[in-house]
């Protein structure tokens, strides 16, 4: 299956109340990781790539290109979207020519009228190649690839500006973080996602900092219109968790195992199943 918009998976998260995973990738495994646990959990998905990463895999195009090459070779049947994770203005223009088939827009740094003004630019280039726009109101929390946000909550009011922009779907800062979760973390605001639904009306809500977020509280945001989970913290560390296990148990020593190919596996298996538990978690098995 060739690529495809978020709009419409996001639409039908929103409409069937469930979420779809937006998993950042890191490399060749990343990828593989996630088409292939998201085919056979029968569940569509977002193949999110910060621009960071991006450079770390060098460019573009060598993305695009590895992701639709996997998509046919793995024989990919569900719906996959790749998408600019936290892109800068210039980043959504690249990642569109380079045949990115969504991007964030993340302008929630600069003065409110300069990111509707840069917003509406980039929907207005996304739209007229069929791919979909993520805007952000109100900085989440932490840092990710430089950008660091202080987590405070969006403002409705600003909410309802921007998706009147004619963005797809919409992050809104509600208490979330990026990286692992403090001990002293509030949690979420359910009274501001509240508000923020009420305020923008149809349009799918974004909820980044996924990693961490107990599971209850994930699915009282997918109740309250979230129709898209960012997960990326989690996976760096189950990948990282198994490897370190196999190398300080020694397996690395047997037979040949040094090969990178057994010894990345169980890294690859741990972020497999770290895939699985979240399609689970968020409802969207078999809505493919």
């Amino acid at each position: 299956m060739a690529l495809v918009s978020a709009k419409g998976i996001l639409e039908n998260a929103r409409d069937g109340h469930y979420a779809v995973p937006a998993i950042n990738i890191n490399n060749l495994e990343w990828t593989k990781a996630v088409l292939s646990t998201a085919q056979e959990m029968n569940s569509p998905i977002l193949v999110a790539v910060s621009e960071g990463a991006v450079k770390y895999m060098t460019g573009f195009h060598t993305v695009t290109e590895m992701v639709k090459a996997m998509i046919e070779d793995l024989n990919i049947t569900v719906p996959v979207a790749l998408h600019l994770d936290h892109g800068s203005f210039e980043g959504a223009k690249a990642a569109l020519a380079a045949g990115f088939t969504s991007v964030m827009y993340d302008g929630s740094h600069l003065p409110i009228d300069q990111n509707l003004a840069e917003t509406r630019e980039i929907v207005a280039l996304a739209h007229s190649m069929g791919a979909s726009v993520e805007a952000e109101v109100g900085s989440i929390g932490g840092e990710e690839d430089g950008i660091i946000g202080s987590g405070e909550l969006a403002d409705p009011a600003e909410c309802k500006i921007m998706a009147d922009t004619g963005i797809d779907f919409l992050a809104a800062g509600i208490g979330n973080i990026h990286g692992k979760y403090p001990e002293n973390w509030a949690g979420l605001s359910f009274e501001t996602l509240d508000a923020i639904k009420k305020a923008t009306g149809n349009i799918p809500l974004v909820l980044h900092g996924g990693s961490g977020i107990p599971v209850e509280q994930v699915k009282k945001a997918i109740d309250l219109g979230v129709s898209k989970i960012n997960v990326n913290t989690e996976l760096q560390l189950s990948n990282a968790a198994a490897i370190r296990e196999f190398i300080t148990s020694g397996k690395d020593l047997e037979g040949k195992n040094y090969d990178p190919r057994k010894l990345y596996a169980p890294g690859y298996e741990a972020m497999k199943a770290t895939v699985k538990g979240k399609i689970e978690d968020f409802g969207s098995a078999n809505k493919a």
